[in-house]
């Protein structure tokens, strides 16, 4: 069997990066850009950065911000029709992962009017062209949209959330500055840096693991676990690691895949608009610890660059139990809600959830198998 690595083509990385967009733009070529980002970006002036060095260059560019969190079909099709108004050959998307997501899909129905209705995009969809060429700017340090081929978007119709997996929608360069970043709250650096915490683990122990994710992995959960606690706090260092470490565990999953944890954070989003990555860092230290005697001596690994005393000393049962306490205790120290009810998931909502989640694109990723009944009673115990 062969396995895939699929990455941007160019990437910049650090304090000031997006100084880089200008040249990038005139040295391929495009002459009308539409920047996809959210209102909120636009009032508190982070994509603003951005925008006056367009307007600065004398680049013709529109502005596209109608994002919500959870990007809706909706949200595309206008998206959709904006681009095609604005006759843009390029997008430049500014934002966490709901702004790249939906610029994913935009770009992919702007060069593939065939998946227009949205829906045929779900799962692995056989578009045939690449993209509307996407440069794109992350404004938090966990989705790691801007180097992954997938993208998630919400059928508010039938209350559930659906993956696509592309390679034709991978952004062709990505700006990872920590100065885009500065502006996240502390609890959307708390979720977001968990989310990307997840992804590092999750991709670490997937079904479709190999030696060259592994390596990646790996590393993104040694600098996740030693920068998120002092980038929730406003460190610049920390977050310019906390975006490097995200964009690493990028790299991996995005290339073998995820698993229960990512299974059961979608459907809590669709239900009750919970931000992603709010109901990943909620579901993770449960999950783990679900997980945990199928994952071979790869908890003993996480721990190990989690500096957790002892380790190399301790049994395997032990080691195992060590890295879930690890991350339990990082969730906690950055402040994750410990129970869903604090979300606003009602009991009686849980069976229907559950089959959704057991349906997720992600959820056969996870080393254990898993049933409708186990994913009952993992919400159960979180509530």
């Amino acid at each position: 069997m062969a396995n895939r690595m699929i990455l941007n083509e160019t990437s910049y990385f650090g304090k000031g990066a997006i100084a880089e967009i200008v040249p990038e733009i005139k040295r391929r070529g495009f002459k009308k850009v539409v920047v996809v980002t959210d209102a909120g970006l636009i009032k508190f002036e982070v994509a603003t950065k951005v925008t006056a060095l367009l307007a600065k260059a004398g680049i013709d560019f529109k502005v596209y911000d109608g994002i919500v969190p959870n990007p809706t079909i909706e949200n595309v099709k206008d998206g959709v029709a904006f681009v095609k108004e604005a006759e843009a050959d390029c997008l430049v998307a500014i934002g966490g992962g709901s702004p790249i997501d939906t610029a994913k899909a935009i770009g992919i129905i702007t060069t593939n009017p065939e998946f227009s209705d949205v829906l045929s995009l779900e799962g692995v969809a056989d578009t045939k062209n690449p993209c509307l060429p996407i440069l794109a700017v992350p404004t938090t340090s966990g989705t790691a949209a801007e180097v992954t081929i997938n993208y998630v978007i919400t059928d508010k119709a039938n209350n559930r959330k659906f993956v696509c997996v592309d390679p034709h929608d991978v952004p062709i360069v990505a700006f990872i500055d920590s100065d885009m970043m500065m502006g996240m709250p502390k609890g959307l650096c708390a979720s977001t840096g968990m989310d990307a915490m997840t992804h590092a683990i999750e991709g670490y122990i997937t079904k479709g693991a190999w030696e060259m994710t592994d390596m990646l992995h790996i590393k993104a959960i040694e600098i996740i676990g030693k920068s998120l606690p002092d980038s929730v706090k406003g460190v610049q260092t920390a977050r310019e690691e906390m975006a490097l470490g995200q964009y690493i565990a990028g790299m991996g999953f995005s290339n073998v895949g995820l698993g229960l944890v990512h299974g059961m954070a979608h459907p809590l989003s669709a239900w009750y608009n919970i931000p992603h990555g709010v109901a990943c860092a909620s579901l993770l230290p449960t999950i783990m610890k679900y997980n945990k005697d199928f994952t071979g001596e790869k908890y003993r690994d996480i721990a190990r660059v989690l500096h957790v005393a002892g380790i190399e000393e301790m049994s395997i049962e032990e080691a195992r139990d060590a890295a879930c306490a690890a991350i339990d205790s990082l969730s906690k120290e950055v402040g994750i809600p410990a129970t869903i009810s604090e979300l606003g998931v009602k009991a009686e909502d849980l069976p229907a959830i559950a089959e959704d989640a057991l349906r997720d694109v992600c959820t056969p990723g996870n080393p254990r198998d898993t049933n409708i009944e186990d994913i009952i009673a993992l919400y159960q115990s979180l509530m």
